[in-house]
């Protein structure tokens, strides 16, 4: 968990001190990328805490899933069908899922501890 804390903090460091931009018009693809790409990391950490952690099933997940959402997107945009409320409901559903029950997992682990 420590290294996961770590590689985050990294990356954030180098997102925000490299000045990349993008064309406005890719905005809509990225952001359902990345929900995707969240929902992958949410539910890597509950694996982890349930101590079903499978780095290949991680990675597979994580980029397919935003692979799998930019491509529902860029799909619908070109038929004029919003498909990307597809992976908006889905992925946006089960992150909140899994964020649940993180939660309930860190406080069952911190009640159990008290005791």
């Amino acid at each position: 968990m420590f290294f996961a804390a770590i590689g985050i903090l990294i990356g954030l460091a180098i997102g925000l001190l490299l000045p990349y931009t993008y064309n406005v018009q890719y905005s809509l693809y990225i952001s359902v990328a990345i929900l995707a790409c969240l929902d992958s990391v949410f539910g890597g950490i509950r694996a982890n805490l349930d101590n079903k952690f499978d780095l290949s099933i991680f990675m597979s997940g994580f980029f397919g899933n935003a692979i799998l959402a930019a491509f529902l997107a860029y799909i619908g945009d070109r038929l004029g069908v919003p498909l990307y409320y597809a992976a908006i409901f889905t992925f946006g559903g089960r992150l909140f899922e899994n964020f649940a029950r993180i939660r309930r997992i860190l406080f069952k682990k911190r009640f159990k501890n008290q005791e």
